[in-house]
């Protein structure tokens, strides 16, 4: 058995912002946890880069893992996360995909694919041959896709109320990623706050507001145009790349963490009351979706929303560990 510590972690985001409220679009003045590096990628002929964390252990256990960040975030998320893998014994790699956090805002075609492709190169850059992969959110739809193309490189999946339980096409209106800038343009600190305490949150605490001030703060940057287009392409990688029909392919071991109070659904604002309240029910989806992969095991979290690595980090780390270690 691998030594295991525990200890109580109070959420405190390890973040500080300029006096302005006004954030750039790669986020240069938000703090993160640990120093930030950059992969430098060409992709479509365009020079970019990828931005990550590289996190050495107290002490190594040999083992490594990798997070990725779901569609609202980048990599300052994962504060309680990174000191809970890192005292036990795991380095911990924190990559913001390209389109996200620190890294480029590029106008390019998203896949899933691709990103998997980039995180494989940030790996083999790094030198690191096996992960653990956590995903949360979109995460959690990128590491399924990255353990169907690189299933050899996954010592474990996972998943942390991943989106993408259900096909988003089925039910919810096709809107054009045009259509969907101009939503995005519209985006607001109120219109922010309100969808987390509709679909993330049962219960606002004061300690959730940093994720409001950076999902806004980039609304005043000059660039911020930029910014939603990006938005609105991930928008539509994630409606029109669905990863449910393939979970049964998963050839990896595979532990699905579900908030049982989380109601997320991509393109929410599309439906009516009444369809809003037939989708999304993690309840529901989750035991759906462990019925779905070879041998997953299902951690349920009651009372708990999207990000129970937020909302409940001492439960969810300690989780965390334990099902890493067995």
């Amino acid at each position: 058995m691998k030594k295991i510590v525990l200890f109580l972690l109070i959420f405190l985001p390890a973040l500080t912002f300029a006096q302005s409220d006004t954030l750039s679009i790669t986020l240069e003045n938000v703090k993160y946890p640990y120093p930030v590096k950059f992969m430098n990628v060409n992709v479509e002929g365009q020079d970019l880069r990828m931005a990550y964390m590289d996190i050495k252990p107290s002490y190594s256990n040999g083992n490594t893992v990798i997070l990725f960040h779901g569609k609202n975030f980048g990599g300052y998320y994962w504060n309680s996360v990174i000191e809970i893998l890192k005292t036990n014994g795991y380095r911990v790699i924190v990559p913001d995909q390209i389109g996200f956090g620190k890294s480029s805002k590029a106008f390019i075609h998203y896949s899933f694919h691709a990103l998997a492709s980039l995180n494989k190169k940030l790996l083999d850059t790094l030198g690191v041959k096996k992960v653990a992969v956590l995903g949360h959110s979109m995460g959690g739809m990128l590491g399924i896709r990255f353990s169907l193309m690189y299933p050899d490189r996954v010592s474990k999946l996972l998943l942390e109320d991943p989106i993408g339980l259900e096909d988003y096409r089925t039910f919810v209106p096709y809107v054009s990623t045009a259509q969907q800038y101009q939503t995005e343009l519209k985006t607001t600190a109120e219109s922010i706050k309100k969808y987390y305490q509709n679909s993330y949150f049962k219960t606002w605490k004061p300690e959730y507001d940093y994720l409001v001030r950076i999902g806004s703060g980039v609304v005043n940057s000059a660039d911020f145009p930029r910014y939603a287009k990006v938005a609105a392409m991930t928008f539509t990688m994630v409606y029109e790349q669905p990863v449910v029909y393939e979970l049964a392919n998963l050839k990896v071991p595979t532990v699905l963490f579900v908030g049982m109070d989380d109601r997320t659904i991509v393109g929410k604002g599309l439906l009516s009351k009444d369809e809003q309240e037939k989708h999304g029910q993690y309840s529901t989806l989750g035991k759906e979706t462990a019925a779905k992969i070879a041998g997953c095991r299902l951690i349920e979290f009651d009372g708990v929303g999207h990000i129970p690595h937020v909302q409940i980090p001492d439960v969810f780390n300690m989780s965390l560990l334990a099902n890493l270690t067995e």
